[in-house]
């Protein structure tokens, strides 16, 4: 098969011909149709994931058909159209006992702990507890966001934040992970502010159901956030990963509001400082946010139905494999407006 590969971190990966992946007895083979290109892949190519071993395959957010079954798959046939975590459960553990597989204690992560999406087929573990069916009338560029970056976002969003009708909810970047989180709280009814430096992503985040947005370079975020919501969100949320906007976040919060982190904090910035005088005096609530499960797909995946959410909106540039390289390398640059999106193998 065709698949993005790199050998060293921080080196041009190369597109190569690598062979294709068999099922182990648990798990399927996918065929690739859509995957997405995600800042976290950009973080395992830096060297920021020590789970990664050398020569590897990225890629975690993707959609595909099944190709070949292993023989104690039960649930799963060869055609079945479907997406997956980018968090693949074990079923073994205390936490997938719970129901809790976004935080296996043995965790599965394509692109991380094994090879990649950023190819023609991919492998994937515990089938009958990871994949998730997705409806005919989706498209897989459209699918290919929900395993990442949109379940990532309505996890944080509904079942950490627990927003509701009436809040006022930050969300501090206007990424994939920022814009999802902004349609699905406006979903929710809460009044969303969006936060980002560039202006195309904030007018995006507006279209979405902000009902303002704020430009970080040209306000002081915490203190326009409170005076907007008179007297701070409830709910924020830090969508990028950055001790900056992790800091706004919670500075912008009103007595016992939740601060939920979302994006990815590591390298440099996997020890930040934090505002500890507030978080004590105004009892403000710090909430991790880390994928998730499958079997909390189907709710997700109703409110798509039922229109009130569009995740399609969110798909950005298509591109094809031979690009995935260089977009990959670049994705620290936050030049693409929505997803990137590899489409064409």
């Amino acid at each position: 098969m065709k698949a993005v590969l790199f050998e060293k971190f921080q080196s041009a990966p190369k597109l190569v011909t690598v062979d294709d992946p068999t099922p182990e007895p648990h798990g399927v083979v996918l065929r690739v149709a859509a995957t997405g290109v995600c800042r976290s892949d950009w973080h395992g190519w830096m060297g920021h994931d020590s789970d990664i071993d050398l020569p590897h395959v990225p890629g975690h957010e993707l959609a595909g058909v099944v190709e070949a079954v292993g023989k104690d798959v039960k649930k799963w046939k060869v055609g079945d159209k479907v997406t997956v975590p980018f968090i693949c459960g074990c079923g073994s553990c205390s936490e997938c006992h719970s129901g809790n597989q976004q935080v296996c204690l043995q965790q599965e992560q394509p692109g991380f702990t094994h090879w990649g999406s950023f190819a023609e087929y991919v492998g994937i573990h515990q089938a009958d507890l990871n994949l998730v069916a997705l409806p005919e009338t989706m498209n897989f560029a459209t699918a290919a966001s929900l395993g990442c970056r949109f379940a990532t976002s309505f996890r944080a969003v509904v079942d950490q934040g627990r927003v509701s009708a009436g809040q006022w909810v930050a969300v501090h970047g206007c990424g994939g992970v920022g814009l999802s989180a902004v349609m699905i709280a406006s979903a929710c009814g809460a009044n969303v502010i969006g936060v980002d430096l560039d202006p195309a992503k904030l007018t995006l985040a507006k279209e979405l159901g902000a009902v303002t947005v704020l430009n970080g370079r040209e306000a002081d975020v915490p203190e326009a956030i409170r005076e907007i919501t008179r007297g701070g969100a409830h709910v924020s949320l830090d969508a990028l990963g950055h001790p900056s906007t992790m800091t706004n976040s919670i500075l912008c919060l009103r007595p016992r509001g939740k601060h939920v982190q979302v994006g990815l904090m590591l390298g440099e910035h996997a020890a930040p400082t934090v505002p500890m005088p507030k978080i004590v005096g105004q009892e403000i609530e710090l909430l991790g946010s880390h994928g998730m499960q499958a079997h909390r797909y189907g709710a997700m995946l109703d409110l798509v139905a039922s229109g009130k959410l569009d995740p399609a909106r969110l798909v950005g540039e298509q591109i094809s494999l031979v690009d995935a390289p260089q977009a990959l390398m670049e994705m620290d640059k936050f030049r693409s407006v929505g997803a990137t999106v590899i489409t064409r193998f």
